[in-house]
């Protein structure tokens, strides 16, 4: 009878944290560094999730279907002008990838990105404008927006889910 009168937050406040311990955060020097102290170095460091933005967009206007898959995680989630696409390799597989081969030239134009840290994850806001050329001459300008969640291991930055939107330029 005593067994069934222990509460879960009694045992879970008499667990043995050895694992957590084991699993402190380091610094540099190969010091541990306190949860506080941890927190504030990965809050102030949004640099390597700007620069997988950055990396996408330049891999979009060099049609490198490689260096736009390495940038998502395997489990992502991919939204394009109100279209659930699946993950970034359905999305490769199924829309962007036939689209590659259409394009003899991909320009952004004004890009802006804005990066929110929040422990292994980020959140990022872009805006810009874009110029595709088509094979068959076609000439595609639109304004675009794009939001996406980021999230942060030993292999570093992933995007994990992408949302993108555009329209045709407005005159001002």
């Amino acid at each position: 009878m005593a067994l069934t009168a222990t509460t879960p937050a009694a045992m879970a406040q008499s667990a043995d944290h050895t694992e957590h311990a084991a699993s402190t955060p380091m610094n540099q020097s190969g010091q541990a560094m306190n949860h506080t102290n941890h927190m504030a170095a990965m809050n102030d460091d949004v640099a390597g999730a700007e620069a997988v933005l950055t990396a996408y967009r330049s891999a979009l206007t060099a049609r490198d279907a490689d260096a736009m898959i390495a940038l998502f995680a395997d489990e992502s989630f991919v939204f394009e002008n109100g279209k659930d696409e699946g993950s970034f390799a359905n999305y490769m597989e199924h829309h962007l990838g036939p689209e590659l081969d259409a394009i003899t030239s991909f320009v952004f134009g004004k890009p802006t990105v804005a990066v929110s840290r929040m422990g292994h994850m980020a959140f990022g806001r872009e805006s810009y404008t874009y110029r595709i050329e088509l094979t068959d001459g076609r000439v595609i300008e639109r304004e675009g927006v794009a939001t996406s969640v980021l999230a942060h291991d030993a292999d570093g930055w992933k995007i994990v889910q992408y949302h993108s939107s555009s329209r045709a330029p407005r005159s001002e």
